[in-house]
């Protein structure tokens, strides 16, 4: 009998008991091009460490569950990105040399036949615990890099550099300044108000109306491809004061189709967060999921982490999911299959569905408000090849591309919706995936806001970063693409304030007992007209998102959008704010684990393919 089946049984003994059973099953690893000690580990779910203590007894080495702290010295290593492939740490004290490995199976075979001096004999450890290891030493490195690799790409727009205090009160005085002449209009009654008037009001309800009429781009309906066919993919999970959501975030991983030794699930975790990485520790059983810990250092967000987390990453694409997320099994496979389909393709955004939309009147408004982002805005945009606002979670990206562009801005709160903006820029290829996400809204207003305000003041950093060279930006994105980001960021900003203050000097005029605006009644009109399209091309583009997400139950708390409306109008308000105040300031999320209601994923799957024009999966 060859080594390599003796390893193999040896190894996993209990499920190949004779010679022939061990040989099929490294012939099937070796078929599907992965390392059959990896295969075992994943497939088998043995998990990383048992398998290679089995290995090490084999080649009559030494085993480790750890290196040990004790070893730990601070590195800067040339390219970070090589932590992740490392093979092979030595030490050196005063006593010996110390060689740590965690070695391939072809590796295995050549160590057993090496012959050792005293002292010098390698020590087997797993490659969780290696990287670890690097991590843990490189830590500074990682540091420096997940804040300034974006800021050494983009010196002329990242929110560290641009987001001065000039920067930021002159973006708010300018803001004040516009929305202001907007809604005194009709009292100074000036000609020269009315186009500012009308770009500010109208183009946002434009691009609603039009996104109205862009249908879903047919495709057919994709098959999975073979596992030998599918590369490596990481999924970075951030995570911070998340423990009660550990198990629900463990068991929405495990049911992901795809071939678990080509998957690289690392939880991101802060080491501000003790009880979150003690959750996430008692589950690393599995090979499939590991975890980074972010060391304590500023800026507290969820960019910064990531960043921190990306040169580890194994993978050849990389999606980000939330702590609340649970997404379709078959996500990962489809993303991979579209970027192998489509070599320029830089990113994809899958489908975020609120899952408690049933909850109570504010999740079904937060739930309508996703279908129709989700569901009809951003497919238009990117069938029109405009910047796309991603989502901050289910964002699939190339790691080459997005290494490119220096990964996350660690200053923006809204660190999705800049990621877009940058790739736009690049004039990088985004598209929306047809696969869904399903997460929780908040129930409850306070969290709502909190929520909601770092969202619109992470949109109004994103507006100052980008347009503080306007010209750059023009040349990279091009005018129509520049446009629209124009547009579309703007709009984002100043359309809820200025519902908000329509409201009020309704009321101030009723109180005064005069009709609004009276010194100028036909300005009144037309205002009422911007204020009606507006709303109405809302309300249609969420009508429109339910029908696709086939969540007829939620049509009817719609009528409550003007409601909603006047809270994000408060909320941009509070944004400005902060904005001034802390403008780095992370608001973090609560969540808690939910159950999903009967069979959404079927409903809401027909109905998309109907939309497609093709025929549901039985």
């Amino acid at each position: 009998m060859s080594d390599a089946s003796t390893l193999i049984q040896a190894v996993v003994a209990e499920y190949c008991p004779d010679a022939a059973s061990a040989t099929r099953l490294l012939d099937t690893a070796l078929e599907l091009e992965v390392d059959p000690l990896g295969y075992c580990a994943a497939r088998l779910q043995m998990g990383e460490a048992q398998v290679m203590e089995r290995a090490a007894e084999w080649a009559g080495l030494d085993f480790a569950q750890i290196i040990p702290a004790a070893f730990e010295r601070e590195i800067s290593p040339d390219r970070l990105e090589a932590i992740a492939s490392t093979k092979l740490v030595s030490i050196e004290t005063a006593e010996r040399r110390w060689i740590y490995t965690a070695p391939e199976f072809l590796d295995v075979l050549r160590l057993k036949n090496l012959k050792f001096q005293s002292g010098s004999r390698p020590i087997l450890v797993t490659k969780a615990a290696l990287q670890d290891y690097l991590a843990r030493c490189s830590s500074m490195a990682l540091t420096h890099s997940a804040r300034q690799t974006l800021t050494r790409k983009w010196p002329f727009a990242t929110a560290q550099l641009t987001l001065t205090k000039q920067a930021r009160y002159g973006f708010i005085a300018l803001l004040v300044l516009l929305l202001s002449l907007v809604l005194a209009a009709p009292y100074l009654a000036q000609g020269w108000l009315l186009p500012l008037a009308i770009c500010v009001l109208i183009g946002p309800s434009l691009i609603r109306l039009a996104a109205l009429r862009t249908p879903l781009k047919r495709q057919r309906r994709p098959r999975r491809p073979p596992d030998a066919e599918l590369p490596i993919y990481s999924v970075l999970i951030p995570l911070r004061d998340e423990q009660a959501m550990v198990p629900q975030l463990f068991a929405a991983m495990a049911r992901i189709d795809y071939p678990p030794e080509r998957l690289d699930i690392k939880f991101v975790v802060e080491t501000r967060s003790p009880g979150t990485i003690a959750a996430v520790e008692e589950r690393l059983v599995d090979a499939r999921f590991s975890i980074v810990r972010v060391v304590d250092a500023k800026p507290y967000t969820k960019p910064k982490a990531i960043n921190y987390a990306l040169p580890l990453c194994r993978g050849e694409f990389v999606v980000v999911f939330d702590a609340e997320d649970i997404p379709d099994p078959d996500q990962l496979w489809k993303a991979a299959l579209r970027f192998q389909q489509e070599p320029e393709m830089a990113c994809l955004q899958a489908r975020l569905v609120i899952a408690n939309g049933h909850t109570n009147w504010l999740a079904a408004l937060f739930a309508g408000e996703y279908a129709g982002l989700f569901g009809v805005l951003l497919p238009a945009l990117a069938n029109w090849q405009l910047p796309m606002p991603l989502g901050g979670t289910s964002n699939h990206f190339r790691i080459s591309a997005l290494r490119r562009i220096g990964g996350w801005d660690a200053y923006n709160v809204t660190e999705d919706a800049d990621i877009g903006m940058r790739l736009a820029r690049l004039r990088m290829d985004v598209d929306t995936l047809d696969s869904r996400t399903r997460e929780a809204a908040p129930t409850r207003l306070r969290p709502w806001l909190g929520q909601r305000t770092r969202w619109m003041k992470g949109w109004m950093q994103t507006f100052i970063v980008h347009n503080l060279h306007p010209r750059t930006l023009v040349r990279e994105m091009g005018w129509r693409a520049a446009l629209g980001f124009e547009v579309l960021v703007l709009g984002l900003i100043t359309s809820p304030i200025l519902f908000l203050g329509f409201i009020v000097v309704t009321a101030f005029e009723a109180l005064r007992g005069l009709p609004p605006w009276t010194d100028w009644v036909g300005w009144a009109a037309l205002y009422g007209g911007f204020l009606a399209l507006g709303l109405g091309s809302a309300f249609a583009v969420t009508i429109l998102g339910l029908r696709r997400a086939n969540r007829p139950d939620l049509v009817w708390v719609q009528l409550l959008l003007p409601v909603y409306w006047v809270l994000i109008g408060i909320a941009t308000i509070r944004a400005a704010v902060e904005l001034a105040r802390q403008p780095f300031h992370w608001f973090k999320s609560p969540h808690s684990p939910y159950e999903l209601p009967p069979e959404p994923a079927k409903q809401a799957a027909t109905l998309w393919q109907k939309q497609l024009g093709e025929e549901p999966a039985e």
